[in-house]
C-alpha cells in the first residue's frame, strides 16, 4: 500500500503537469462562464485520486484523472444539461447522453486538448483584462499554480491576487470573451499580448523576486510549454512566436550555472560554462533560425540574439561585446525602458572607459527614482566607481543595493562585494 506522503507529492506533481489542460477541455465543453465549473470538477478528480491511491497507485496516473474527470463531465452534463447553460459551440451536441458522452471523450483526445489549451491562452490573455489580471488568471489556469503561488509570483498579497481572479472571471462573463483562437487580422494584436505574458511569465521564474529561491524552474518551464503550444499550431508559428521561444531557451541553457551549491548567485564572469545546457542551446538556435523569415524584427529576436551571442563565447574575455551593444542599441530605439539603457551601460562599461558608462547610466530618465526602487541600478552604478577605484562611492551604492535586494542570494551577492571593498 502506498504511504501518503508518496501519493501527495504524485498528485502535487500531476496536478501542475495536468490540472491546465483538463481545465482547459472542460471550459471549451461548459463554456467560459463556467470556468469556476470546470476548475470544481479538476479539484475532485485530484481529491478522489488522494483517496483512491492511497490502496493503489494506478499505473497510467495521468490517464486515470483524465477519465475520471471525464466520468464527472458526463454525469454533470447528463443531470444538469436542462438546467445548465453549457458551451454555445456544443450545444446540440450535449443534449443527448449518446452526443454528450462522444463529445467529450473526442474532447480529451491529445490534438484537442492541445487545441483548448491555446484556447484558454487566449481567452486568459484577453486584452480586456488588465495585465496583472492576465498573467494571474494564466498562472491559475493554464497552469496548476494555486492562488498563494499566483500572489506570489507578482508581489502580491493572497487576498488581492484572490479579488482579482475573482474580477477577471466576472470581466470574462460579463464582456462574453470568446474561448477561441483569433483568426486574420485580430490575431496578431492578440498574439503580442499572449507573447509578453508568456514573456513576463518567464521572466518572473528566471529571477524570481519573491521568495529566497532565484530561479524557479517550474515557472519557466511552464511558459516554455506553452510558447511551444504556439510554435506547433499552424496559426501562431510565426516568426516573433520561435524568436520568444529561442530566446526562453537560451536564457534557461545558463540556469544550473547561475547558483552555486549553497545558492548563491554566481555572476557571468564566474560561471563554469560547461554547465551550460549545450542541447537547450541547440534547440533555441534552430527556433531563431526558423524566425529569420521575412522583415520582421522583434524585440524577442534582438534579445535572442543577445542572449546567443553570450552563449558563443568561450569566456567573458571573449564576448564580442561590440555586437551586443549594436543589438541592445536597436532594442533601445524600439523600447527605450530603464532595464535596456541599463543592460546598454553595462556593454558599454565593457568596451570602453567604465567613466563614459556612469555618465549613460545617470542620463537614463528618472534615474534617481529608480536608484530608491531597484537594487540592479545601485549595484551597477557600485560595480563602475569600483572599476574606477572609487571606494568611497562604491560603498555607499552597494549598502543602498543591499537595502532594496529582494533575495537572499542578492543580499549575499552584496555583501561580499562590500566585504571585498573592506578588504
Amino acid at each position: 500500500m502506498p504511504d501518503s506522503q508518496k501519493v501527495s507529492q504524485l498528485a502535487d506533481h500531476l496536478f501542475r503537469h495536468e490540472a491546465g489542460k483538463m481545465v482547459a477541455v472542460l471550459t471549451r465543453i461548459f463554456g467560459l462562464h463556467n470556468l469556476s465549473m470546470a476548475e470544481d470538477v479538476v479539484q475532485d478528480a485530484f481529491a478522489k485520486a488522494l483517496q483512491d491511491w492511497m490502496f493503489r497507485i494506478p499505473d497510467n496516473p495521468s490517464g486515470w484523472l483524465m477519465q475520471t474527470a471525464k466520468n464527472k463531465t458526463i454525469d454533470l452534463i447528463r443531470k444538469q444539461r436542462y438546467q445548465q447553460k453549457f458551451s454555445a459551440e456544443l450545444t446540440y451536441l450535449l443534449q443527448s447522453e449518446y452526443t454528450a458522452s462522444q463529445t467529450v471523450n473526442q474532447l480529451f483526445l491529445e490534438h484537442e486538448i492541445q487545441d483548448s489549451q491555446l484556447r484558454m491562452i487566449f481567452a486568459c490573455c484577453h486584452p480586456e483584462l488588465g495585465e496583472e489580471e492576465q498573467i494571474l488568471i494564466t498562472l491559475k489556469t493554464c497552469s496548476g499554480f494555486g492562488i498563494e503561488e499566483a500572489a506570489n509570483a507578482l508581489l502580491m498579497q493572497y487576498e488581492a491576487a484572490k479579488k482579482r481572479l475573482q474580477r477577471a472571471k466576472a470581466t470574462i462573463i460579463e464582456r462574453n470573451i470568446a474561448f477561441e483562437i483569433p483568426s486574420g487580422a485580430s490575431l496578431g494584436h492578440r498574439l503580442d499580448n499572449v507573447l509578453r505574458i508568456l514573456y513576463l511569465m518567464f521572466s518572473e521564474g528566471y529571477k524570481r523576486s519573491t521568495d529566497d529561491s532565484l530561479i524557479r524552474k517550474d515557472i519557466c518551464e511552464e511558459a516554455m510549454r506553452l510558447t511551444l503550444l504556439l510554435c506547433n499550431h499552424a496559426l501562431t508559428q510565426l516568426p516573433q512566436t520561435q524568436a520568444l521561444l529561442a530566446l526562453m531557451c537560451f536564457q534557461a541553457a545558463r540556469f544550473d550555472a547561475r547558483l552555486n551549491g549553497d545558492g548563491e548567485i554566481v555572476l557571468l564572469e564566474d560561471q563554469d560554462r560547461s554547465k551550460w545546457d549545450q542541447r537547450l542551446i541547440a534547440i533555441g538556435l534552430q527556433y531563431l533560425n526558423q524566425s529569420a523569415v521575412g522583415a520582421l524584427v522583434t524585440e524577442y529576436h534582438l534579445q535572442a540574439a543577445i542572449a546567443y551571442t553570450h552563449l558563443q563565447a568561450a569566456s567573458l574575455a571573449e564576448t564580442d561585446w561590440k555586437s551586443i551593444y549594436v543589438l541592445y542599441s536597436q532594442l533601445a530605439d524600439r523600447n527605450p525602458s530603464p532595464m535596456i539603457l541599463l543592460n546598454m551601460a553595462i556593454v558599454q562599461s565593457k568596451i570602453s572607459n567604465p567613466r563614459l558608462a556612469l555618465d549613460q547610466l545617470y542620463a537614463i530618465p528618472k534615474i534617481e527614482t529608480l536608484l530608491g526602487q531597484q537594487y540592479l541600478f545601485a549595484a551597477t552604478i557600485a560595480e563602475l566607481h569600483s572599476a574606477l577605484g572609487e571606494w568611497d562611492q562604491a560603498q555607499a551604492f552597494l549598502e543602498k543595493a543591499l537595502a532594496l535586494a529582494p533575495t537572499v542570494a542578492e543580499r549575499r551577492l552584496m555583501e561580499r562585494k562590500l566585504a571585498a571593498i573592506h578588504g
